[in-house]
């Protein structure tokens, strides 16, 4: 009885409000404009993404391959510290000369291959390693980096580690040169107290911002490349003609 009564009054309203076929097409519109509105956001986003995309790829490969060319430079340190610091020591020398041939020479002039490799062998074979060992013990001597232990460390570099390099170097190339013993002492008697008093003018800013602020394992790096402008200095001074002996 309650279930007849139920559906006898349901009628009476379907036909009391009857549903259009207007309504009905109104109804179906409504309903699809979300649809065209996600369907307008998914265009817009692909757009932009498009549009965004190449610029942040390149941007982003750069960038790892910035980074990834530093952690590996500062693995091979870990790994290979000798050797690491002393490819980057011979480089810089290599351009350091190639930077001298080219301001001190003329047009007419030749390019000096064989004086590149004598720098270059001095750079494999002196320089290089005696940088790593150089700072190393300075850093096992003198831990701190307070004021006074930069002081001593810059100190014991132009007095000990300087002179001695100039020295060196000055020999090398002459005797690579085929200059004499007594001709060499001539030239290190003529040479080496202008190249020292021209490293104090230029070394101590240098070492004091290395010992100061760079951590002992990227000391050489820096070293190196302050050493750049002293190298083109240096190897002048060596490219001069060689001294009598008395």
């Amino acid at each position: 009885m309650f279930a007849s009564n139920f559906l006898r009054n349901s009628f009476k309203l379907v036909h009391q409000y009857p549903i259009s076929r207007h309504q009905l097409q109104h109804s179906k519109v409504y309903s699809r404009v979300p649809q065209t509105l996600n369907r307008i956001k998914t265009m817009e986003l692909k757009r932009q993404l498009s549009n965004s995309t190449p610029c942040r790829f390149f941007s982003s490969s750069s960038a790892s391959s910035n980074v990834g060319f530093i952690g590996w430079y500062l693995e091979m340190l870990n790994s290979r510290p000798i050797l690491t610091k002393t490819i980057t020591c011979t480089l810089i020398l290599i351009a350091a000369d190639l930077s001298s041939q080219t301001i001190a020479g003329s047009l007419s002039e030749q390019y000096d291959l064989i004086r590149t490799l004598r720098v270059a062998g001095y750079g494999v074979l002196i320089l290089g390693p005696s940088l790593h060992f150089w700072y190393n013990a300075l850093s096992a001597f003198f831990p701190k980096r307070d004021v006074i232990t930069t002081f001593k460390k810059i100190a014991l570099g132009q007095i000990v580690y300087g002179p001695t390099m100039n020295a060196i170097f000055f020999s090398m190339n002459a005797a690579a040169q085929g200059e004499s013993n007594s001709e060499i002492a001539a030239r290190l008697k003529r040479d080496l107290v202008p190249t020292a008093i021209n490293g104090l003018m230029y070394w101590p800013i240098c070492d004091f911002i290395t010992f100061k602020f760079v951590p002992v394992h990227l000391q050489p790096l820096v070293v190196n490349t302050f050493s750049y402008v002293w190298n083109v200095y240096l190897t002048c001074m060596a490219s001069q003609q060689k001294v009598a002996s008395a």
